[in-house]
């Protein structure tokens, strides 16, 4: 079993910054690909970004490229989602995940964290 728990969401301006955290525990395996998912009230569970285990391929869906950064550190375990020109339409709850190879599809994803929420007020 892997377990994630992300941390650093809240309340920003548009326009602002936030740095999100996903810190993994358990059978942790570095070569894991992480990814980042957001849910918004009303709407399906959407692909944001996501990093290999190595940390060198990293992918992101359009609404996000250019805003939004991710990063990992296999030595902590630890996954980052730094998010940039935040929009109103940035806000849900934010969630990271792991499985074996990159996927976009929520659905393929093993584990998963609980989710911290980001508000973007206009």
């Amino acid at each position: 079993q892997v377990q994630l728990v992300e941390s650093g969401g809240g309340l920003v301006q548009a326009g602002g910054s936030l740095r999100l955290s996903c810190a993994a525990s358990g059978r942790t395996q570095s070569n894991n690909f992480m990814g980042w998912f957001r849910q918004a009230p009303g709407k399906e569970r959407e692909f944001v970004t996501g990093i290999s285990g190595s940390g060198g391929r990293s992918y992101f869906a359009d609404s996000v490229k250019g805003r939004f950064t991710i990063s990992r550190d296999n030595a902590k375990n630890t996954v980052y989602l730094q998010m940039n020109s935040l929009k109103p339409e940035d806000t849900a709850v934010y969630y990271c995940a792991a499985r074996p190879y990159y996927s976009s599809s929520y659905i393929q994803y093993d584990y998963w964290g609980q989710g911290t929420r980001v508000t973007v007020s206009s």
